[in-house]
């Protein structure tokens, strides 16, 4: 297949130079605007968001280039299976909504690694916070920045460095300028363009390819089954089921990056409601990612490589224009998701690492000042470790991400569930967890990728099921500690902050109740096949 620069006019760059000037603009207008609390307004939008904000932006953060061109590519491969991905996360995200996030702005901490300093103490805080720092570097920065690098060489033609380098600068723009705030607003704009095209390119693909009833024709039964057989080598039902949760756990509910609009909230009903607006726009993941890849295999059954499949479906069904109208939409989902990184790092140094252990003193300029350096180096530390991942060859990135969470995902999972939700968790077994169950997670997982790499060794089990595994072990690990440690007299201050709370109201409950019975008739429409 040609280059996609080949494909693409003048009016295509003109579009794209277009759109980048918008986002710079906004930014500009948000950052320049009177401010009060400014350290508020630059880490959680001085706790003014709305839900349709907090959705807007969860989901922008969640949609990456690697989002858009891999869930086309297992689409073209092997149809709706990925859809676990966004589906099955609505029972994560409510997790978050009605357990994690009353307890979160309960207690108006900033940063995560703050609250569990207060369930546990400040050598918890300070190992989650590194812990974070370097979570948020790798799995979101890094790798977000090496597929959208791929992509932006892709569309302008330009050297990995150079296309690194014009990414993290416009992405370090919002962060460093307005913080938060920025990355809401040019997030709302992001995400309704994003639903937009991407909707208009899925009606094509469809309409190209003879409507549903002709792909579905045209596609083997297994296409259209979120759950596949045990014996299906990529995606097995009980991997998926067992697996998963421990991935969304931490995903949804304790990862920086996706929470911190959430503690933006501007109470905790619109924090649970935007965290239900989330899950309902998760369901758009398999129309607008998906079902694209699936009409490319119908239309271009040959294609060498399947990761191509969504820039085929875009440059052979849109004309000179419209073209360059989705290469500034996916611009706009890496632009979103390394904004908001960019910003939960800053917060996560400043305020767990600058502010707490070196200068409690600070005052707000040095902290907002402190910000915005951590941003500006998190940024060029992000380039050079993507310039790194770009010298290793032969890795699906897809699936390569989605071990890299699985091994990540696990201490951190056990800790904020047993910390959330058992009293008598304590702080030495949540410290042995994330210091000693890191390590063998991490190290299971460098066993896995690279010392005795699945596709060679046969023993392996899959990645997910190998994350559940980690993750018994580490519950079972923070059970027996925690009990053979636990004294009532020295535990009565941690467990205060997750006291037990009011329920939530009616007008929360009826979205989320709908969006159950929404979830249940769509896994039975997708599992008869």
């Amino acid at each position: 297949m040609e280059s996609i620069h080949t494909f693409l006019k003048p009016i295509d760059f003109i579009i794209v130079t277009a759109y980048l000037f918008i986002l710079i603009a906004i930014g500009y207008w948000v950052s320049f605007r009177k401010k009060k609390n400014y350290n508020d307004n630059l880490f959680l939008a001085g706790r003014s968001l709305g839900w349709t904000s907090i959705g807007f932006t969860m989901w922008g953060t969640n949609v990456g280039p690697s989002m858009l061109l891999a869930s086309a590519s297992i689409g073209y491969t092997t149809g709706v299976v990925a859809g676990n991905f966004g589906w099955y996360a609505f029972l994560f995200i409510l997790l978050l909504a009605m357990v994690f996030a009353p307890r979160y702005l309960e207690a108006r901490v900033i940063t995560l690694p703050e609250f569990m300093g207060k369930r546990f103490g400040p050598s918890t805080r300070n190992i989650l916070a590194w812990y974070s720092l370097t979570t948020i570097l790798i799995s979101w920065l890094s790798l977000t920045l090496f597929a959208g690098s791929i992509l932006v060489g892709q569309i302008l033609n330009l050297p990995m460095w150079l296309s690194a380098i014009v990414l993290v600068i416009i992405s370090a723009f919002f962060t460093v300028s307005g913080g938060l705030k920025a990355v809401a607003y040019t997030n709302v704009f992001q995400m309704v363009l994003l639903i937009i095209v991407s909707l208009i390119l899925t009606v094509k693909g469809i309409s190209a390819a003879g409507g549903i009833k002709s792909i579905y024709q045209n596609t083997h039964p297994h296409y259209w089954n979120l759950f596949l057989p045990l014996s299906d080598k990529n995606y097995p039902w009980l991997a998926i089921i067992l697996g998963y949760p421990v991935m969304g756990i931490w995903f949804w509910c304790t990862d920086q990056s996706m929470v911190q609009s959430v503690l933006g909230a501007r109470n905790l009903v619109q924090g649970q409601l935007g965290a239900n607006f989330t899950a309902w726009l998760k369901i758009l993941d398999v129309a607008l990612f998906i079902i694209p890849g699936i009409a490319c295999f119908v239309l271009f059954p040959n294609l060498k490589d399947p990761d191509e499949a969504y820039m085929t479906i875009v440059t052979r069904l849109f004309p000179a224009g419209m073209t360059g109208m989705v290469m500034a939409v996916l611009i706009a989902a890496l632009i979103s998701t390394i904004d908001s990184a960019l910003n939960s790092l800053s917060t996560v140094f400043t305020m767990d690492i600058y502010v707490k252990k070196f200068k409690p003193t600070a005052n707000q300029t040095e902290i907002v000042g402190i910000g915005r350096i951590a941003a500006i180096s998190g940024a060029i530390a992000a380039t050079f470790l993507t310039l790194a991942i770009d010298s290793i060859k032969g890795l699906n990135l897809f699936d390569v991400f989605q071990a890299i969470l699985g091994f990540i995902a696990p201490p951190m999972s056990v800790v904020f569930l047993f910390g959330v939700l058992w009293k008598k968790a304590t702080a030495k077994a949540a410290n042995i967890v994330l210091t000693a169950g890191t390590a063998f997670s991490i190290g299971i997982g460098i066993f896995y990728l690279w010392v005795f790499p699945s596709e060679k060794y046969t023993f392996w089990p899959h990645f997910l099921l190998l994350s559940f595994f980690i993750f018994v072990i580490l519950a079972f690990a923070m059970w027996l500690i925690s009990l053979n440690g636990y004294n009532k007299n020295n535990n009565e201050s941690g467990p205060s902050v997750i006291a037990k709370i009011p329920p939530a109201p009616m007008k929360v409950w009826i979205p989320w109740i709908l969006l159950i019975i929404t979830m249940i008739g769509l896994y039975i429409l997708f599992n008869g096949h």
